[in-house]
């Protein structure tokens, strides 16, 4: 077979297609600079585009507008743009389900007929029919609001939910009798970042103030927790916990399955915290301090009889299970209940009955094992393949637990799983893909400091390496987040497109537990880049792809990864993906949330963190050069990383750029940070995505190969 500059047949029929590549130098609306400068420690940084940040400015809404105007003609001209978006649809077009939710004998499992925008809650009792409990689709015209499960009352007559719209961080907590489907009165306003939990006739909760400025911009503070009591105004909630003294702490409370103990939890951000708990059981008002903070990470998992079973990575970097009496909680009086293991990283731990089902982390693939340590059995589970476990759930009551497993090529499935081990499949999709066709290989290579990274290779059987497929690279590295195998139908145009998908698990995340996290943060990030750009290299080196035909992607921490990378070595890629990412290190401290990411960045408000931050900020460190092709892709209703992030970052690259590759930003209106957006609109956003990657490759033509 002869390879031509044209894609690879995309499985669907298409008209002969001639239209040469966008390529051409761009002419860029102008974005008005301002004289507008910050002083670090004496040190002076301009920020010309500051006036980006007001999300509300008549002016920033006019630049939005003319930024997607400019990227919307581009993206209309690239003849097979619709065929790919025909051709995800046909790829997502199949029924997908969540794992249940068990209340007695009724199950609540979410499901996905294909195509719809948000998945419907579905209800079954015993062997009988399921029923639809909630649609969210019929809640809006274009299927932006989520309404997500919260919690369930342990008499099993009650579920919270949360709901959200246009993919905000932003929460209203409603209420349903279980039996019934009826809707109760109550609904809890600005709640972010919490969930609900049950206690007698109501339930404890987390929220802030009313935001004064921009919802979707302005700085959370002083979160507090509440007790809510059924039937009463929102207003009357009691209070249970503040901290007037720490305005930039999360709070959340949760009671133990048993109702025994009140658990609240304590961070800085997004990794360490501390815990302490109030014995309700015996009417306890004061609280006690369970595991201090802010060092480890701790998560009450059950309690045996008096004590708290906790698992940490306090004295164990791999992670281990703990049992702790409260009476006596200093650490050196803890017991292990699991101790660390050397070589697998504790990921989840879920007891029903005596057995404790331990989800364990080995070379970035599930194993999953059925103790029972009274009885000192340790069943492993049977799983489909190498792959991914999820969504482990169970109350310690219940008979069994459900989870979800999946890999790259095996289509998510839901399974129940018994005490004793034994798995039964509960729900399978019928994904009409030839699967068979393709591989998974994980291969390991060097990065800069010598150290072994491992890396998910994804592409057809038998793939010739000429050195120019189009490859894409994907990383998140940060925030103790593992990128695991898993299905997801947005990778197979690509792959039947003859492309190759790479995915690196690089420093930052959670693949090797809390060592691999820390060699990736703070004063180390600059790992995660180099990590990022050896995969690239060793991608070229195999002969996979060269510079012409490499694009990378990462979203949120990894639009980041993406936007150093690029800045560092735009030699290296052909395209570059930063998603909704933190793309000014100097400033991401002062909106919503961003304040939580401290623990894991540093912040420029620290002279010790300062000069390496404008190290490799993104956005800091743009100059005039030949930049790869690049689609900023944000979202104008994202609460958590803001889009001005992203709307600066753009402004600046298409003043900076000095190459031929064009330089757009999309901003998909009413969306969020990505979770909860409509599959239209996913859809949409991943066939503008390969159109712009395959045109700028300079493919033009239907399909890529040809005798």
């Amino acid at each position: 077979m002869h390879r031509t500059k044209a894609l690879v047949s995309l499985a669907v029929a298409t008209a002969s297609l001639v239209a040469q590549p966008i390529c051409a130098q761009m002419q860029y609306p102008p974005t008005r600079k301002s004289d507008h400068v910050d002083t670090y420690f004496g040190t002076k940084v301009a920020d010309p585009y500051h006036w980006l940040e007001d999300d509300r400015s008549a002016e920033t809404t006019e630049w939005v507008q003319t930024q997607n105007g400019l990227t919307f003609d581009y993206l209309e001209k690239i003849p097979y743009r619709k065929t790919l978006f025909e051709r995800l649809e046909q790829l997502y077009n199949y029924e997908r389900f969540g794992v249940p939710t068990r209340l007695g004998k009724t199950l609540f499992y979410y499901r996905n007929d294909g195509l719809q925008n948000q998945s419907v809650l579905y209800k079954q009792d015993g062997a009988a029919a399921p029923t639809v409990f909630i649609d969210p689709n019929t809640l809006s015209k274009e299927g932006t609001i989520t309404v997500n499960l919260a919690g369930a009352s342990d008499d099993n007559k009650h579920l919270a939910f949360a709901v959200a719209k246009a993919g905000s961080d932003w929460n209203d907590l409603i209420f349903f009798e279980a039996a019934t489907g009826k809707q109760m009165a109550d609904t809890l306003h600005w709640v972010k970042f919490s969930g609900a939990s049950f206690y007698k006739d109501g339930v404890f909760y987390s929220r802030y103030d009313a935001p004064t400025g921009s919802a979707l911009s302005a700085k959370n503070e002083f979160q507090k927790v509440y007790f809510h009591k059924f039937g009463t105004p929102q207003s009357q909630d009691e209070l249970i916990y503040e901290d007037k003294k720490h305005p930039l702490r999360y709070f959340s409370a949760g009671v133990t399955e048993d109702n025994q103990y009140l658990v609240l939890n304590v961070s800085e951000g997004t990794s360490g915290n501390e815990v302490y708990v109030r014995n309700l059981a015996t009417g306890q008002q004061d609280w006690t301090k369970l595991c201090p903070g802010f060092a480890y990470d701790y998560d009450v998992v059950t309690t045996e009889g008096s004590r708290i079973i906790v698992k940490t990575n306090n004295g164990a970097a791999n992670y281990r299970l703990v049992s702790i009496d409260p009476k006596a909680a200093e650490p050196k009086n803890w017991a292990n209940v699991l101790a660390e293991k050397p070589d697998m990283v504790l990921e989840a731990v879920v007891p029903i009955g005596q057995t404790y089902l331990v989800n364990y982390l080995k070379d970035v693939t599930s194993q999953l094992f059925a103790m029972n340590l009274k009885a000192r059995t340790n069943n492993p589970v049977k799983l489909p393949g190498l792959g991914t476990v999820s969504g482990l759930s169970a109350r310690r009551k219940d008979g069994s637990a459900f989870f979800a497993f999946t890999s790259f090529m095996t289509p998510t499935s839901v399974y129940e799983i018994m005490p004793d081990g034994a798995v039964k499949l509960f729900k399978k999709p019928n994904v009409k893909f030839p699967i068979d066709q393709y591989e998974v290989n994980q291969v390991f290579y060097a990065s800069k400091d010598g150290t072994r990274v491992p890396m998910f290779l994804v592409h057809k059987k038998g793939l010739e390496k000429d050195g120019a497929r189009p490859t894409l690279l994907y990383g998140y590295g940060g925030f103790n987040i593992s990128v695991q195998p898993s299905f997801n139908p947005q990778w197979l145009p690509l792959l039947e497109n003859g492309g190759v998908l790479a995915i690196a698990n690089i420093r930052g995340g959670g693949e090797y537990g809390e060592k691999w996290h820390k060699a990736g943060m703070l004063l180390k990030k600059q790992n995660v880049f180099d990590d990022f750009i050896a995969a690239a290299q060793y991608l070229q080196a195999e002969k996979y792809t060269d510079k012409e035909h490499l694009a990378i992607e990462g979203r949120s921490n990894g639009g980041l990864l993406v936007g150093a990378c690029m800045t560092q070595r735009p030699d290296l890629f052909k395209v570059a993906f930063p998603g909704v990412g933190v793309l000014d290190m100097l400033r991401y401290q002062k909106f919503t949330i961003g304040w939580g990411w401290a623990v894991e960045y540093g912040a420029s408000d620290s002279a010790k963190y300062f000069k390496y931050l404008k190290g490799y900020s993104p956005l800091h460190n743009l100059k005039p050069a030949a930049y790869p092709a690049t689609m900023v892709v944000t979202g104008d209703h994202d609460d958590r990383v803001v889009p001005a992030h992203s709307f600066k970052f753009a402004a600046t690259l298409q003043e900076m750029q000095r190459g031929k590759n064009p330089t757009l930003i999309r901003i998909e209106t009413n969306a969020g940070h990505g979770a909860g957006k409509p599959i239209k609109k996913v859809l949409q956003e991943r066939a503008d995505m390969y159109a712009f990657m395959f045109n700028v490759m300079g493919y033009t033509d239907l399909p890529m190969e040809k005798k």
